[in-house]
């Protein structure tokens, strides 16, 4: 039974738009700026540096504590486990806070592993995501060059099967979210 209400738990905090919130606190709206998805990014666009540094720590807390719950404190693991550790980021994808529109799950998805691993699995994804935004200035390449080097990582660090089930389900979701950018030829300015 805790399993239900820990994967309810997850998918709702996931699909609370707390940077539409934090943005528009500060009078602006994340969805008028940039690509006009609801996430940190337009944030920080729209309402400025701290703005955007308090949306992306509120979409990378509330998928990193359920998750965080559930395989540290409560030692949940198996599918309910992954079920779990992808719910915030459906739920930040698809908010029906939001008429199921949502952001790109990228700061739920450090969030999920800050939850599984707290430190080490989360540095080589924000190293990658850094290394290759700069070099290619393309966010749909950057994230699946991450998650690859993200993938290699687990391999040689931390080859638990769950965690190869996380990674390729959370891949599965950010490469259709970031679909039209990988399409796309033209690179970001």
């Amino acid at each position: 039974m805790t399993e239900y209400w820990l994967l309810l738990t997850a998918f709702i905090l996931g699909a609370l738009p707390l940077s539409v919130w934090v943005t528009q606190l500060a009078g602006k709206d994340p969805r008028a700026v940039g690509d006009r998805n609801p996430g940190a990014t337009n944030a920080l666009k729209a309402g400025g540096k701290w703005v955007g540094l308090t949306a992306l720590m509120l979409d990378i807390s509330k998928a990193a504590a359920p998750v965080g719950l559930a395989y540290q404190i409560l030692g949940i693991s198996g599918p309910w486990l992954v079920a779990i550790a992808l719910a915030p980021s459906l739920g930040h994808a698809y908010s029906p806070f939001l008429r199921f529109k949502g952001g790109k799950a990228l700061a739920t998805v450090l969030g999920a592993w800050i939850g599984l691993t707290l430190w080490d699995v989360p540095l080589v994804a924000l190293a990658g995501i850094s290394l290759w935004f700069i070099l290619l200035k393309n966010s749909g390449r950057a994230v699946i060059l991450t998650l690859l080097g993200m993938a290699v990582y687990l391999v040689f660090a931390r080859p638990e099967p769950l965690f190869f089930w996380v990674l390729g389900l959370q891949a599965t979701l950010l490469i259709w979210k970031h679909r039209f950018e990988l399409l796309s030829r033209k690179v970001k300015e």
